[in-house]
């Protein structure tokens, strides 16, 4: 008895020192400098202030969330198709699995790389302009790069395949039996697929809006190449306070920043997706 609980109990220790070490040391570490003035006088929120007081920054916000949430709606509006067509209508396994390896093989890339990879196709004289110049659908070339569409782009070409992932795993486990009632008692398919199917799949839909959120509000690396500093959201602002500035404690304030907004957003669309599923 006594062995099999110090295995309980290492089993538990070791996640929990991990989870310290790599993530609440370093968060209240960058709380307690938020909080504290510059030349050590005591506790202060005048960085929080600066933030939330001044013009500039509630732009740098708007910016940020307004890429995070057309981020997640335009992933959820390509993303559900794209997992209904591989779970429900693909038949052939090995294409399926196929197409399973297409979608998460850009994972195993660098961000630095796809968004370098996006920067030489939206470029004036990229393929993309050259695309639509040679249709005819454009005259002249379009300026996608230091632009939030450009931004907007590589966001979802990185963040999709969370989407499709977490929205096909919820379809995959829907029982069938449910849907086949459906249509047996005069439903039709889309008063099937409305009632039915979307309702039981809202969990995977909300798993994939809240991973895509986090991950596209507080991405660096794309906004920051896809932008070319011509707009700025609170991930670039923070690592400029910590790689060029230097001013820990600003820069502290806006992580924090960064962080409770996001929570917020996550908590309000959690419980709107609960609402949603009864």
């Amino acid at each position: 008895m006594t062995a099999s609980r110090t295995v309980l109990f290492a089993l538990i220790a070791l996640p929990l020192a991990c989870f310290s070490a790599f993530f609440l040391i370093p968060l209240i570490t960058v709380f307690v400098a938020s909080v504290t003035s510059a030349d050590g006088a005591g506790l202060t929120f005048g960085n929080y202030a600066r933030i939330l007081l001044d013009e500039y920054h509630w732009s740098v916000i708007t910016v940020t969330f307004r890429l995070g949430i057309l981020t997640t709606l335009i992933c959820l509006l390509i993303g559900y198709p794209l997992a209904w067509y591989l779970v429900r209508i693909v038949k052939w396994k090995s294409w399926r699995r196929f197409c399973v390896i297409l979608l998460i093989l850009p994972l195993f890339t660098s961000n630095i790389v796809r968004s370098f990879g996006w920067m030489v196709l939206l470029g004036r004289n990229g393929i993309v302009n050259e695309s639509l110049m040679g249709l005819g659908i454009v005259d002249r070339p379009i300026r996608f790069l230091g632009t939030e569409a450009g931004i907007l782009i590589g966001l979802v070409y990185i963040l999709l395949p969370f989407v499709v992932l977490t929205i096909g795993n919820a379809l995959g486990q829907i029982d069938r039996s449910l849907e086949h009632a459906s249509s047996d008692l005069g439903a039709g398919p889309f008063s099937t697929f409305w009632h039915v199917t979307f309702p039981l799949s809202i969990p995977g839909v909300a798993s994939g809006a809240i991973m895509v959120f986090a991950l596209a509000v507080s991405a660096y690396v794309t906004p920051a190449l896809l932008s070319g500093g011509r707009v700025t959201v609170l991930a670039v602002l923070v690592f400029q306070q910590y790689s060029t500035v230097f001013d820990f404690h600003y820069g502290g304030a806006l992580a924090v920043t960064l962080l409770s907004f996001t929570l917020a957003m996550i908590a309000i669309s959690s419980r709107v997706s609960r609402i949603g599923a009864r």
